[in-house]
């Protein structure tokens, strides 16, 4: 059983890791055994949190700028010279605006779909040849995108470029699954509700409890909800899971 759900040994990317559930995933990753790379824009950002981590396990930090296709080459690059391999990687990068319906801005929707969609396929595109490198047949590479719940129900903020952004890292997923199935490679999301991360700071200071009351469960997530589904995907017992989005939200997005 503990062969089942272990992922030691595997070579995991994971952007957006200096911070937020980028960072709950990686640190869970390290400490269940496999070297992991955080990705993010923030030198200072990325050193802390492996200061933070100390011996509890292999994390190394890559300076990104996903916004760009040159920024997602170069990231690619460093992983192929590095290892030449790669068994997981997460697309957690994300960024979001929100504005009045009147007043949104063109610029908005370039900056939220170019990180939040763009640089998941052109990252996932760019390291396909090292993802093909690590898959076997009975233990599969992987691709976990990281969606949300606003890209499943409609949100009550107004944030309309994020919401759409993650519906269509949903579907893309789907798309990239059938793609990458004959590589021997899955492809998967999780779409996480409320959880402490950047983005949720602001809103979970002034109307935490407000959230917390719209959880069935009656909480936000914590680092080990995120660390549960994310180590089941990467490792054996998630091997024959293809396309799937699976909502990571105490039954929000279920009971709408």
């Amino acid at each position: 059983m503990n062969d089942l759900f272990s992922i030691g040994g595997k070579v995991a990317l994971v952007t957006g890791g200096g911070s937020g559930i980028g960072w709950m995933i990686a640190e869970a990753y390290a400490r269940a055994g496999a070297r992991v790379y955080i990705a993010s824009r923030k030198q200072n950002e990325l050193n802390a949190r492996i200061e933070e981590l100390g011996d509890g396990g292999d994390v190394r930090a890559l300076v990104a700028d996903l916004s760009t296709q040159a920024g997602c080459d170069s990231l690619g690059d460093e992983i192929e010279n590095r290892e030449g391999r790669l068994d997981v990687l997460v697309n957690n990068s994300g960024t979001n605006w929100g504005a009045p319906y009147e007043e949104f801005p063109e610029s908005a929707w370039d900056r939220v779909l170019d990180v939040n969609v763009k640089a998941v396929f052109q990252l996932t595109r760019r390291l396909t040849p090292q993802l093909e490198i690590a898959a076997a047949p009975e233990d599969p590479a992987r691709v976990i995108n990281i969606g949300s719940i606003d890209g499943l129900t409609v949100p009550s903020l107004e944030t309309y470029a994020y919401s759409a952004s993650k519906a269509a890292v949903h579907h893309m997923t789907a798309v990239l699954a059938k793609k990458l199935a004959p590589k021997q490679i899955t492809v998967n999301a999780v779409a996480p509700g409320p959880f402490q991360s950047r983005m949720m700071k602001a809103t979970l200071e002034r109307f935490g409890d407000s959230v917390a009351g719209m959880v069935p469960l009656g909480r936000i997530g914590t680092p080990e909800d995120m660390a549960g589904v994310t180590i089941f995907l990467a490792s054996r017992a998630g091997a024959f899971v293809n396309a799937a989005i699976i909502p990571v939200d105490g039954g929000i997005s279920g009971t709408k």
